[in-house]
């Protein structure tokens, strides 16, 4: 076991090289002189020229990249062209509503859609059957945006239950906190909990057909124990694959729903990073998105040992 996780570890080590080489790059391909496009259409040579030395394209590009890539390794992010603070800093600033929108949203999709996919299956057909399906209709088809000002019209706007916008530090208070996020978190969440209750009643239909289930269920083994047990144990792995995805793709809905909820987190200083042309922080951020991408993936393929013992070392 210990070989099979150092292959899957050694096997991300390309992975972050090539990412590290596109993010690098991102700066030094983009058309024109990036230090003109950082500048503005009024700079003076002088400003451009100054900009170009900061960012140190006045270098070859080879040594451009060692030079990058020792300060990376530093753990030095760089210095924001427009603020000139340490972007290691303004990330440290933005993680925790992220972190808690993220977390959140993951916790309010399995408990809502697992067991939501699970009673489908079981009542194949039923009105619970129809209404997951119904559910993951419009979680496909309706975006993030347009659930966001559903919720903040109905919650926040007619019934005051919730504010607009903003968000609370944890500091601050649990309920406050709580209720800054409790609209993102649903705006978030309902795009997952369809893509995870339709994938949790495909994957459970599929084990509730075979012998073993209809064995236990002739010999007397109660429904809770047959489902959770003998069914979703086998039926979690694709689960778990989705969820995984899932993370990975709370990066684009993160940006849109900070934005509309003016959260002051990752996605929106990816967003005011973009509008501004302060490309450090956009290939601080886009290095660390990468690298939660390959993380996560890395434990998908690590719960597999545990989930799926026909998997071999």
């Amino acid at each position: 076991m210990a070989s099979h996780i150092l292959r899957r570890l050694l096997a991300t080590v390309p992975v972050v090289i090539i990412v590290a080489v596109l993010v690098f790059l991102l700066l030094r391909l983009t058309p024109g002189d990036p230090a003109a496009v950082i500048a503005g259409e009024h700079a003076s040579a002088a400003d451009i020229d100054r900009i170009r030395v900061s960012l140190g394209l006045d270098r070859p590009l080879l040594e451009q990249f060692f030079i990058w890539l020792g300060t990376l390794l530093q753990g030095d992010l760089g210095r924001s062209i427009i603020s000139n603070m340490p972007i290691s800093s303004l990330i440290a600033q933005r993680i925790e509503p992220t972190l808690s929108l993220a977390v959140s949203t993951m916790l309010v999709s399995l408990l809502i859609s697992l067991p939501l996919g699970i009673a489908a299956a079981w009542g194949s057909r039923t009105w619970v059957d129809r209404f997951t399906m119904l559910l993951a209709i419009l979680g496909f088809s309706l975006p993030v945006f347009l659930v966001a000002y559903t919720l903040i019209y109905f919650f926040s706007m007619k019934l005051g239950w919730f504010p607009v916008q903003g968000y609370r530090p944890l500091s601050q208070g649990v309920l406050p906190w709580l209720q800054g996020l409790a609209l993102p978190t649903l705006s978030l969440s309902f795009t997952y909990i369809a893509l995870l209750a339709r994938t949790t009643r495909a994957s459970m239909l599929d084990v509730l057909s075979e012998d073993y289930i209809r064995t236990a269920q002739a010999k007397g083994v109660r429904t809770r124990a047959l489902l959770i047990r003998h069914a979703f144990s086998n039926a979690a792995v694709p689960v778990v694959t989705i969820a995984g995805i899932g993370i990975t793709l709370l990066i684009s809905g993160v940006v849109i729903t900070e934005t509309v909820f003016n959260i002051p987190g990752l996605g929106r200083l990816t967003v005011d990073a973009i509008l501004s042309r302060d490309y450090p922080i956009i290939q601080a951020l886009i290095l660390l998105f990468s690298a939660v991408y390959v993380a996560i993936n890395l434990l998908i393929d690590l719960l597999y040992l545990v989930l799926d013992p026909r998997i071999e070392y």
